[in-house]
């Protein structure tokens, strides 16, 4: 299982993943942050990006806040590099 951090900005313009930000990956989402349907977007986002169901991706901290954890089901940290490039932590 791969766990990914990420910083989401909801209301944006298109459902997108923009890059590493720091050690998290900065994804901006068009759904607002209200009744959990910006999570479920960025899970959406995420397991588009990683070509996996989106029952395989799940957030497991922080679902009211835009610094999130997600965990990737059947994924390791090695996929997650391989598609989303590696982070540069030594940025924040």
């Amino acid at each position: 299982m791969a766990r990914l951090a990420v910083h989401v900005t909801p209301r944006a313009g298109r459902d997108e993943v923009v890059g590493w930000r720091g050690s998290e990956l900065s994804v901006r989402v068009t759904s607002a942050p209200e009744g959990g349907k910006a999570n479920a977007a960025v899970v959406k986002v995420i397991a588009s990006a990683m070509a996996v169901p989106k029952t395989s991706v799940s957030v497991v901290r922080g679902e009211a806040a835009r610094h999130k954890v997600l965990d990737i089901a059947n994924a390791s940290d090695h996929d997650v590099a391989a598609v989303f490039g590696r982070s540069d932590e030594s940025l924040f």
